[in-house]
């Protein structure tokens, strides 16, 4: 395979930013993630892609909860705090205004939207897992264009 050609179209692909959060009252996390899609209607089912070695899968395992929260365009330097690895930056949700939405699980109060997920399976991919979640709840913020990964500039290293 040509590593460059690989890396230069899987780059092509086109995805949101978004900010999971996870746990409780007691232990909470946030992070950001691209790797996440609605893939049903009728139930609301969601796949979120999460690395296996992350501070946040034994979490969610715990509660079998997630909410995703979609980031405002203007929201790049949250989404790139949020990106740090927790185990390095344990700080970095310091300082972030955290509630609780219908279903116990950390929402942000900022950003545009967030949609609560319960777990309903998950499968290895690699180095990482994928879950698969219900929608469990869903409220709406505020209205503005979401952030891209293309608008913020990141990259993967495909």
């Amino acid at each position: 395979m040509d590593e460059a050609a690989k890396k230069e179209a899987l780059r092509l692909f086109t995805y949101g930013l978004y900010a999971i959060t996870v746990g409780n009252e007691q232990q909470h996390n946030a992070f950001t993630a691209n790797w996440v899609s609605q893939v049903s209607f009728d139930p609301p089912l969601v796949v979120l892609s999460i690395e296996n070695d992350s501070v946040s899968l034994p979490i969610i395992r715990r509660t079998g909860l997630f909410a995703v929260n979609i980031y405002d365009a203007d929201q790049r330097d949250l989404a790139g705090l949020l990106g740090k690895s927790f185990s390095k930056h344990p700080e970095k949700v310091d300082s972030l205004a955290f509630g609780l939405g219908e279903t116990g699980c950390p929402v942000l109060s900022e950003g545009l939207a967030y949609v609560e997920c319960r777990v309903r399976d998950e499968m290895l991919a690699g180095d990482s897992t994928l879950l698969l979640a219900q929608v469990e709840g869903a409220t709406v913020l505020r209205r503005a264009e979401p952030l891209t990964m293309l608008a913020a500039g990141f990259k993967h290293a495909g």
